[in-house]
């Protein structure tokens, strides 16, 4: 796996619309990992993949109506059967992070990285989904210089009170002790 003009290659891109520029100067410096289900704690659909690209159908299930009308993107979403798809270039400004702040530095997407977990805050993430992101984090610390397990950071710890994914069962250790 390489990247290549900000593009992971050989996993399926699709161009999301909720992004823009960078602001002028920002670095690459924070990379945030996500969890998400949609419909909430259901899995294996193409669900998400519609909500990153503003087409989810709001009538297959009551709680779109909550979401429809947001527009959200990530850069990664890492499935739970292990396949990766890539919705922003790396070098462009996903809505992943929302209001946020690393180290008194708030709208972390202007300089974040966003990663989704197909997963919720109590289950277990696969055990291919951990070894996806290992290998594309281990990509992205090589391309990216300014990162690195100090600034590998959860939803939850930039918009504490907030957010709480990836939750209590993501495996921080086994996932930075794998880097």
């Amino acid at each position: 796996m390489q990247i290549k003009n900000h593009i992971l290659q050989d996993v399926r891109f699709l161009r999301s619309p909720n992004f823009n520029e960078r602001p002028l100067n920002a670095e690459i410096s924070l990379l945030v990992i996500h969890s998400i289900s949609l419909p909430p704690k259901k899995y294996n659909t193409n669900h998400i993949e519609n909500f990153f690209l503003n087409k989810l159908d709001a009538s297959l299930d009551d709680f779109y109506q909550e979401i429809k009308d947001l527009k959200v993107s990530a850069h990664i979403l890492i499935k739970r059967s292990g396949e990766v798809i890539q919705f922003v270039p790396f070098n462009m400004r996903a809505w992943h992070a929302g209001e946020s702040s690393f180290e008194n530095k708030d709208n972390c997407n202007d300089y974040s990285i966003g990663i989704e977990l197909e997963g919720s805050d109590d289950d277990i993430f696969e055990d291919i989904q951990y070894s996806k992101l290992k290998l594309i984090t281990s990509k992205l610390m090589q391309e990216y210089t300014f990162i690195n397990k100090n600034n590998i950071k959860g939803h939850s710890e930039i918009a504490p009170g907030r957010k709480s994914d990836p939750g209590n069962l993501f495996n921080w250790e086994r996932y930075l002790n794998g880097l």
